[in-house]
């Protein structure tokens, strides 16, 4: 059974940082582009990075370009988002996701097959 299991949440600080993990498991990590997204309360899940199979390729939302930055660690089966100078509005659930997709389809969460459960991140003004 497929398992991604996200830790690292916690509440900060604005301006501080928290560094997320994803941990997949049951999984050919390597042959899936990983995400991390985000739902905060009352708004839509929106992709904060992506990155491909090899992790040659990433990318961002605007809203967190500079700040975070998203790695991979296939030998680890690891995901990880670091992030730097939090803003309160970077307050939500944040999710790891993996998907035997392509590069041209990894922006849409639809796209993903498996989920992580979730962790908070709270930044406080």
């Amino acid at each position: 059974q497929v398992q991604l299991v996200e830790s690292g949440g916690g509440l900060v600080q604005a301006g501080d940082s928290l560094r997320l993990s994803c941990a997949a498991s049951a999984l050919n990590f390597g042959a899936y582009n990983m995400g991390w997204f985000r739902q905060a309360p009352g708004k839509e899940r929106e992709l904060v990075a992506t990155i491909t199979q090899s992790g040659s390729h990433t990318y961002y939302t605007d809203s967190v370009k500079g700040r975070f930055t998203i790695s991979r660690d296939n030998a680890k089966n690891t995901v990880t988002l670091q992030m730097n100078s939090l803003r309160p509005e970077d307050t939500a659930v944040y999710y790891c996701a993996a998907g035997l997709i392509t590069w041209g389809a990894a922006r849409q969460g639809r796209n993903y097959r498996y989920w992580g459960q979730g962790t908070q991140v709270t930044v406080s003004s």
